[in-house]
This record gives structure tokens, C-alpha cells and sequence, in this order.
């Protein structure tokens, strides 16, 4: 089974589903997230403040300061553009779009 198969059995198991059972994966799914963006923050925090200071005498943080870090490291180095994932599927969308157009013959070169 590919990637699209198994997306079309999910979204017709979606539609079978109740409202209650959506709204509680929706609103699970949710505070599932915001649980995990908290723990990172936090795991962040922990990493800098055990070797930062013992290793290059810097301060140690708190819980914004690390989030502020990460941010700051998202525009520095990871620029604004989107995900590396979704960049990568729109990569392999225009291949497969110029291998189809070739007949399924495809070079190094080309890709």
C-alpha cells in the first residue's frame, strides 16, 4: 500500500467517524502539541543551563529566554521558507511529474 492509499483509507474512516470521536482527537491532538512545544522548551532550557555555563561561562536561562534562542535559531540558520519536509515533497512531486512526462525514464542528471 502507498502513501495515497493509505490516505484515502484514513479520510473515508474520517467520514464514518462520529462528532464526538473527531472532536476528541482534534482537541486531544491539540493539547497533545502544546504539551510536547512545552517540554521541548523546557528540554531546551535544561541542555543550556547543564553545559552553557560550564562549558563557555555563560548565564544560565530561563524557560522564555530558551524559547527566544529558538526562535532566533529558526531565522538565523533555518531561514523562514517552511519546512525542510514539505520542501522535500514538492521535490519529489516535480520528479515524478518529469519522470511520467518521460515515459518513466529519468537520468542522474535530471534529477
Amino acid at each position: 500500500m502507498d502513501h495515497h492509499e493509505s490516505c484515502r483509507g484514513f479520510r473515508s474512516k474520517w467520514s464514518e467517524w462520529s462528532f464526538g470521536r473527531k472532536a476528541l482527537l482534534v482537541v486531544g491532538g491539540t493539547i497533545a502539541g502544546i504539551g510536547l512545544l512545552a517540554l521541548f522548551g523546557f528540554i531546551f532550557m535544561w541542555l543550556w543551563n547543564w553545559l552553557m555555563p560550564k562549558i563557555f561561562g555563560l548565564p544560565q536561562i530561563g524557560y522564555w529566554e530558551s524559547w527566544g534562542l529558538l526562535v532566533l535559531a529558526k531565522i538565523l540558520f533555518g531561514g523562514m521558507r517552511g519546512s525542510a519536509l514539505a520542501e522535500d515533497r514538492r521535490r519529489k512531486k516535480r520528479l515524478r511529474e518529469r519522470m511520467e512526462a518521460k515515459g518513466g525514464e529519468i537520468h542522474p542528471a535530471d534529477a
